[in-house]
């Protein structure tokens, strides 16, 4: 886990929640059914180390030290592309998930008997998504989804879930959630968790609005129902409070042990003289590297994305401490290229462009994930980039059409957005990367940077680039440039002082 956070359900038994500088290792042998759920703002790495030394034979969360972060990015790169370097030795991730003891489950004394609260979960529905919300609810009923998110993940209406769940159990939907919940926390409460433990496994965002939720229940706060269970129970903990014990066993490792230290520096590492079925854009991580394509070399340099032709044939290499990724590809009849081309992207997209790395070379992507999307954000930064050398067309009928727009720009005469000869739009993509479409806005950002850094105020600048709303002006500058108008200005006037 880069940043963000996950849940990893397996086999129905285990669930783990994973954060930032942890991971959870799942054996081959055994365990066959796992679900991973990132939360928005997630990178998460799916790895495949390989044979392992001292293999851990059951799902375990491990931590991740510092200097260990870059060295599993890197092995995921090497997984996923023809690069051939040195990786992660099996021995050293031995030493990542070597267990610390486990803590037993608390089983509470033999008494006489538990107290008289009902321990069985409430009725389910019967329809086929309430069913399904209901069976994920009892598996964790700490999700915190609105009916209206319930009901897209299962193709149904809010209206309709929340219709099926008082038709097929008596009861809203939000009191038989409320059910689940204390269901639930009277098996952890049983088992030993303590009260805090408990309300937050089970979904209250307070131990003070759990307490009055239990006590209206049960005419007993939880600490108290505790206290009677801790001397009155003779039963074994539920399947699901021994489940999440197990979980809770799985946090522990590593830390009371000593790790061994990754290498300094990542090694160097080039890929065999290859060619890709695909168009495919590399991006540099960190460090350095090159592109040998045709007897020219490309220098790569922190944060370039260089877009590698389909079947042309290329050598990619990093050099020491270096990493690169593959963020995404193209079909040949999606992008037209025979040519590398490059762009640069500042720190701020790492997390996306991971993200979307990751999307389109494993299983772990979004529901909704487009592979194309790579491609139009690609052309959006080359244009931004393009734009600050003012790409002027040599082409005479496309240069006249770039000279008619600027000079008419803000003034109201919309001669330059009639229909252009195919032509034309053909010479601008050719000659300067950018639709006409793309090189007007383009130019309108341009312009407006330079007028702001000037001293313009943003609604002067609007009317001048030529849009007749301020708020609207202002959503383009900041999709642009990142920032809004304001915000660039103050940063120049502040740059000047």
């Amino acid at each position: 886990m880069r940043t963000g956070e996950a849940h990893v359900h397996i086999d129905h038994s285990v669930a783990v929640h994973l954060t930032a500088g942890t991971g959870v290792w799942i054996p081959a042998d055994g365990w066959h059914h796992r679900a991973v759920v990132t939360e928005p703002g997630t990178v998460a790495f799916p790895l495949w180390p390989g044979p392992v030394a001292r293999p851990v034979a059951e799902p375990t969360r491990f931590d991740v030290p510092d200097d260990w972060q870059d060295w599993l990015i890197q092995q995921f790169n090497l997984q996923i592309t023809p690069l051939r370097g040195a990786g992660i030795p099996s021995d050293a991730i031995g030493d990542l998930l070597r267990r610390s003891p486990s803590r037993p489950p608390t089983v509470a004394g033999p008494e006489t008997a538990t107290p008289a609260v009902p321990l069985d979960p409430p009725a389910m529905p019967r329809t086929r998504g309430a069913r399904a919300v209901a069976e994920a609810l009892s598996r964790d009923p700490a999700v915190d989804l609105t009916v209206e998110q319930w009901a897209a993940k299962v193709l149904s209406s809010p209206r309709t879930l929340r219709r099926d769940f008082l038709s097929g159990t008596g009861v809203t939907f939000e009191q038989w959630r409320l059910d689940c919940r204390l269901s639930a926390a009277v098996e952890f409460l049983g088992s030993g968790y303590d009260v805090d433990q408990v309300a937050a496994r089970v979904g209250f965002a307070s131990r003070n609005g759990f307490t009055r939720a239990f006590k209206q229940r049960f005419a007993s706060t939880p600490h108290d129902f505790r206290r009677r269970l801790t001397v009155h129970q003779a039963a074994a903990p539920s399947r699901r409070a021994t489940a999440e014990r197990r979980s809770d066993d799985l946090v522990k490792l590593v830390r009371e042990q000593q790790v061994s230290e990754a290498p300094a520096l990542l090694p160097e590492a080039h890929t065999a003289a290859h060619a890709n079925d695909a168009h495919v854009l590399s991006w540099v991580y960190r460090g350095s590297g090159y592109l040998d394509v045709a007897g020219r070399r490309y220098e790569r340099r922190r944060g370039d994305a260089i877009w590698i032709p389909a079947g042309v044939e290329h050598v990619t290499g990093l050099r020491q401490g270096s990493i690169s990724l593959p963020v995404g590809d193209a079909r040949p009849g999606d992008l037209r290229l025979t040519v590398p081309l490059r762009v640069r992207f500042s720190p701020a997209w790492d997390d996306f462009l991971m993200f979307h790395g990751i999307s389109s070379r494993s299983i772990l992507q979004p529901d909704d994930h487009d592979p194309a999307q790579i491609v139009g954000l690609f052309h959006e930064q080359l244009a931004a980039q393009r734009v600050l050398s003012a790409p002027m067309p040599t082409d005479p009928t496309a240069r006249a059409a770039a000279t008619d727009f600027l000079r008419t720009i803000g003034t109201g005469d919309r001669s330059a957005d009639l229909d252009l000869p195919a032509e034309t739009h053909r010479a601008f993509r050719e000659e300067t990367g950018m639709t006409f479409a793309r090189w007007r806005y383009a130019a309108r950002m341009r312009i407006a940077r330079d007028l702001l850094a000037g001293g313009a105020t943003p609604g002067a600048v609007a009317r001048r680039v030529g849009y007749a709303h301020l708020p609207t002006f202002s959503a383009a500058f900041a999709r642009f440039h990142g920032v809004s108008p304001s915000e660039y200005r103050g940063q120049e006037a502040g740059s000047a002082g």
